[in-house]
């Protein structure tokens, strides 16, 4: 894991391979340190605005994910005759075709360097295919179109979190992690209100059910932001052709600086092949995984919020109403907790935290049935999406070279942890209900575990960083390199 051999050369004597005492400034090739600052503002606000596109496309992505869950109880199971163990595969199956496609995405997208391209075509394919649902008239139909809907879902977060890496620092990439998983967390929000409103107003149009209308117009919507994607979103810094050429060497220089090689040379230096190999032999990002693993079981609340929302006692169109709320709040607490998790370049102890008032939360709804309370507990539990999405970011500070090796453990990670999700499709069956007890006790147990494996892997990073530290001390160098963040 240590890159200790790519985190030197900046910081060396000129004796020992570092800078040539005669560049007086390094950013003469921009005009000097104030012309650089400003092409650096300049290019971030042009990377941030064509970036955006992405939280648009997650929050369809995970419409079309859970759009199951919002048609439940609105005809979806009496129409395709399912039982709970039934509705249940439904969810699950998806993320078998999710996790087998994880890792040759990242490893594809990663030699191809034409994100621009790739994963718009997979977003259209996947709006066809949620589309598809709502001529589904039996369980196998509808299992075989939600197991390809999660094959090709497959190549947008990792593929994203890896685009993401490759254009922004440590220190920027936490913000930046969050804006994109927040279209995550408002989907539940956004796609609540869409279902309510189509689930209300199209039954029996045109003769279809209003069930199917909702996979139609979502799967359409899908469709048609797929086409506007491919002439907005960048490719990798050396593939952009939208760049100056000040632009494109400033590009390649920060992500040289952030980790003492750049990005394009490591790939050259090391294939697909090489990367593979190294992300898979290194344990922690095993253990990494199996962290994000537990929590997502945790949050697999995710997927039932309307049935949950419902247990408050109100009206169908209400309790899908009520699902908004929450994760406008938990939307909200993600963007505080990850600028300052950035400013202060910590990410332990805000990861935990947010995971400790899911567990509170998670208490309150074994605790009671009162409404007002229950209420605030789907608020807690929410926000535990906060702590998830600074421990990704925490995952990209951890493995940030070579290039290869990134793209394939974000793969992994993101990959192994929807085995989390396959799990927790299967712990909210309706006779555990109205209470849930039994659900939210394994939601606990999930967050306890997922918060000691947490803390293993920052006592892990201690020591690396204590290596760095003894190996800059017999070379001599007295500036501080590459740190691993706590």
């Amino acid at each position: 894991m240590s890159i200790s051999k790519y985190s030197y050369s900046a910081s060396l004597p000129p004796s020992k391979g570092g800078v040539d005492p005669e560049v007086i400034d390094p950013d003469a090739e921009f005009g000097g340190s104030a012309a650089r600052k400003e092409l650096e503002r300049k290019l971030l606000r042009k990377l941030d605005l064509r970036m955006s596109i992405l939280v648009l496309i997650y929050i369809l992505n995970y419409v079309d994910r859970n759009n199951a869950g919002a048609a439940r109880f609105r005809g979806l199971v009496a129409d395709l005759h399912l039982t709970d163990q039934q509705f249940a595969t439904l969810l699950s199956i998806l993320y078998v075709g999710y996790i087998i496609m994880q890792i040759p995405s990242n490893m594809f997208l990663n030699f191809t360097g034409k994100p621009s391209l790739y994963l718009p075509a997979c977003m259209a394919v996947w709006g066809m295919i949620s589309a598809l649902t709502g001529i589904t008239t039996n369980f196998t139909g509808a299992v075989i179109t939600r197991f390809f809907l999660g094959f090709v879902e497959a190549a947008f977060f990792p593929g994203s979190l890896f685009l993401i890496s490759k254009w922004y620092k440590r220190t920027e990439i936490g913000f930046r992690t969050a804006i994109l998983y927040c279209g995550n967390i408002i989907s539940n929000a956004f796609g609540a209100l869409l279902a309510s409103g189509i689930l209300g107003g199209m039954n029996n149009v045109l003769g279809h059910a209003a069930w199917r209308w909702l996979f139609y117009l979502e799967g359409a919507l899908t469709v048609f932001v797929a086409i506007c994607a491919i002439f907005i979103l960048p490719d990798f810094p050396s593939t952009t052709k939208w760049l100056s050429d000040d632009e494109r060497r400033l590009a390649l220089r920060r992500m040289e600086e952030d980790a003492g090689v750049g990005d394009q040379k490591e790939t050259e230096q090391g294939g697909l092949t090489h990367g593979l190999y190294l992300a898979v032999t290194d344990w922690t990002v095993w253990w990494f995984a199996m962290a994000v693993n537990a929590i997502v079981v945790s949050l697999s609340f995710n997927a039932y919020f309307p049935t949950l929302s419902a247990t408050l006692g109100y009206n169908p169109t209400v309790s899908l109403l009520l699902v908004a709320p929450p994760f406008v709040f938990a939307v909200i607490v993600t963007f505080c907790l990850c600028r300052h998790s950035d400013y202060k370049q910590e990410r332990f102890y805000h990861i935990i935290g947010s995971w400790i008032a899911g567990i509170i939360g998670f208490i309150i709804a074994i605790s009671t049935m009162n409404t007002a309370a229950r209420y605030v507990s789907l608020f807690l539990m929410a926000q535990t999406f906060a702590g998830l999405v600074v421990m990704l970011a925490w995952m990209n500070n951890s493995f940030p070279r070579p290039p290869s090796k990134r793209a394939v453990c974000v793969a992994i990670i993101n990959g192994f942890s929807q085995l989390g999700n396959v799990a927790g499709s299967y712990i909210w069956p309706s006779s555990w209900g109205p209470t849930y007890r039994y659900s939210y006790g394994i939601c606990i147990a999930a967050s306890g575990t997922a918060i000691i494996m947490a803390w293993v892997f920052k006592q892990h990073l201690i020591s690396l960083n204590e290596k760095l530290e003894r190996e800059e001390h017999e070379k001599g160098i007295k500036e501080k390199g590459f740190r691993y963040l706590l």
